[in-house]
C-alpha cells in the first residue's frame, strides 16, 4: 500500500488534493525535495495497483513569511482510510469511490507496450489497459469526442484540458488473453455520455450506428 496525508487546507469540489504537478516547486520558486518520491508513489498506485490509504494532516502556518513558506504539519490524525485516486488536470485527489467505476471500460494506467487484456486482481477482476495505447490514440485523434464532437477544455476551461474517454472498438473482454491493439484503428476518443451510450448493448453499438441515432437540436 501507499500512504498519503490529506492536508486540511487542500480540498475543493473534487475532494482532498494529495498531489499536484504544481508542487514541484515551492511558492518561493525552490524545488521541493519530496516531489520526485511522491510522484513515484502516485505512479505505483496508478500503474502497479498499489492500494492508496490516507490520513488527515492539519496544516500549520508557523513557517509562513509574508504568506509564503514551507508547509508544516501541525498535527497528524492516526487514522488510515482506503481511498482511490482521481486525476483532474495536473492534480490528484483521494476519493471514496473509484473514479473509473462508471460501468464503462475507462483506462487505467499500465505502461506495457500496448499489451492489454491480462486479468489483474485488485478488489475485483479487471482488464488491464495500456496507457501508452491511449496516448497514441489521442495523439492521432485528439481530445474531441469522435461522435458528438464535445470538447471538455472549450466548455470547462483548464479543468477539462486533456480529458476524454478512450473507447475500445473491440471490447477487451471478448479478445481473450493479451492482445496488442492498434491505437489508431482499434481505439477512439469519446466523451463519457457517448461512451455510456455505446455500451448500452453487448456487443457495444458501433460508432457509425450511434452517430445515426443522435437527435440534433435543430430537429427537435
Amino acid at each position: 500500500m501507499i500512504l498519503f496525508g490529506e492536508w486540511d487546507n487542500e480540498k475543493d469540489l473534487n475532494g482532498p488534493k494529495i498531489f499536484s504537478e504544481s508542487w514541484q516547486v515551492s511558492r518561493k520558486g525552490n524545488k521541493q525535495q519530496g516531489y520526485k518520491q511522491s510522484r513515484e508513489h502516485i505512479r505505483l498506485i496508478e500503474e502497479k495497483g498499489y492500494q492508496l490509504r490516507t490520513f488527515p494532516m492539519i496544516y500549520s502556518n508557523e513557517n509562513e513569511e509574508d504568506g509564503t513558506g514551507p508547509a508544516k504539519i501541525g498535527k497528524i490524525v492516526p487514522i488510515l482510510t482506503t481511498k482511490h485516486l482521481k486525476k483532474v488536470g495536473a492534480d490528484w485527489y483521494a476519493v471514496d469511490s473509484n473514479a473509473y467505476d462508471y460501468n464503462l471500460p475507462e483506462e487505467i494506467k499500465k505502461a506495457d507496450l500496448y499489451k492489454e487484456g491480462a486479468l489483474k486482481n485488485i478488489y475485483i477482476n479487471a482488464y488491464e489497459r495500456s496507457s501508452k495505447a491511449r496516448e497514441k490514440c489521442i495523439e492521432q485523434h485528439g481530445y474531441l469526442c469522435a461522435i458528438c464532437f464535445f470538447n471538455f477544455e472549450k466548455i470547462y476551461g483548464d479543468i477539462g484540458k486533456n480529458y476524454i474517454h478512450v473507447h475500445h472498438i473491440v471490447p477487451l473482454a471478448e479478445c481473450g488473453g493479451e492482445y496488442k491493439p492498434n491505437p489508431v484503428t482499434d481505439l477512439i476518443p469519446v466523451c463519457p455520455n457517448c461512451h455510456a451510450m455505446l455500451h448500452t448493448s453487448s456487443p457495444p453499438i458501433s460508432i457509425e450506428e450511434l452517430r445515426k441515432t443522435m437527435v440534433h437540436e435543430s430537429n427537435r
